[in-house]
């Protein structure tokens, strides 16, 4: 038994941010965000829950993929913005949609989420567990972001993206890999609660600093990205009778335009055949790329047959692609 993507959606908040908006708010300028990142606006939220973005995603899929919320035996979403520690955010979701059958679970693997979540809902399938499967990633950015620090503030934003899996006999997703590196925790990063207990005294609780505000090291980030985004994407081909000439699309996350073109260029691959919406959404992290899958679809870019390489990098370091027949 395979798994295919069978529907697919995405979510933005209503407000729309121009890098103009914010030279009034961080030392910076439209020019100096544009060559370093390739944005030029972003959403961001004035309300809209990662709940309420997961839910209106996830309502597109659905209805994408011509299945009832009734139907779906598992939820998971992507996110390291959840709206409560618990209850999780697909808990929220399930009960946005009525998906009462389905067993819900969050997933956090930062810029790298939504390819876990794909790569976990795909083995449930392939073993048997599930046959229907929502996978979400969403983010509301924004409440994690210094807005003094330009290094962070001018690139995350807030969205949703969401894919509808299910089971199949024919050819869906090939394969999915994944990786991860601890060691290098700090380089991107943002901290949680202190430790307070009645056993430590005042002040002598584990600090945790950056006050629960992304902290990023963002050359290192840089290194790390490029060379990581090549060596995902050859490993994933590993094993399978394609290679790099027998992508129709690469869907990376969307980080950086300077990351993709590296990418492009160490791959040997056309950079014509890398879908690249950052211009116009920012780094929405686990929601990038559902985001991007799913305005393809609606560009009419994305047919059926096409193979495409899924590609996420992020903190944790997390990284991991998969390999897509639509």
């Amino acid at each position: 038994m395979n798994s295919k993507i069978s529907g697919l959606g995405h979510a933005l908040p209503a407000r729309i941010v121009e890098n103009r908006e914010l030279e009034d708010v961080v030392e910076t300028s439209d020019q100096w965000i544009r060559e370093r990142t390739g944005i030029e606006r972003r959403h961001l939220s004035t309300g809209e829950t990662t709940t309420d973005l997961a839910a209106q995603a996830g309502r597109m899929a659905l209805a994408d993929a011509g299945i009832l919320p009734e139907q779906l035996d598992l939820i998971v979403v992507a996110t390291m913005t959840p709206d409560s520690f618990m209850p999780a955010t697909a808990c929220l979701v399930q009960k946005e949609l009525g998906a009462d059958r389905a067993a819900c679970f969050d997933l956090s693997a930062a810029c790298s989420g939504f390819v876990y979540g794909l790569s976990v809902a795909d083995s449930m399938i392939r073993a048997g567990t599930v046959r229907r499967a929502l996978v979400i990633g969403a983010e509301t950015l924004s409440r994690m972001i210094d807005w003094t620090d330009r290094t962070t503030c001018v690139i995350f934003a807030d969205g949703a993206g969401a894919a509808v899996l299910e089971a199949t006999e024919e050819e869906g997703i090939v394969r999915c890999t994944l990786g991860a590196s601890g060691d290098d925790e700090n380089i991107l990063t943002t901290r949680a609660l202190p430790l307070r207990n009645y056993l430590i005294p005042e002040g002598a609780g584990r600090e945790m600093p950056g006050n629960g505000y992304m902290v990023m090291d963002g050359q290192t980030v840089f290194r790390f990205s490029t060379r990581v985004v090549g060596d995902s994407i050859r490993q994933t081909l590993e094993d399978t009778p394609y290679g790099t000439g027998d992508l129709d699309w690469v869907v990376p996350h969307q980080a950086n335009t300077r990351i993709i073109d590296y990418a492009a260029s160490r791959l040997k691959m056309d950079r014509e055949k890398f879908f690249v919406n950052l211009k116009n959404r920012g780094n929405t992290s686990a929601a990038s790329i559902p985001i991007a899958l799913s305005e393809m679809r609606q560009e009419g870019l994305l047919r059926p047959g096409q193979l495409v390489m899924l590609t996420g990098f992020g903190g944790g370091l997390t990284w991991g692609s998969a390999l897509v027949r639509f």
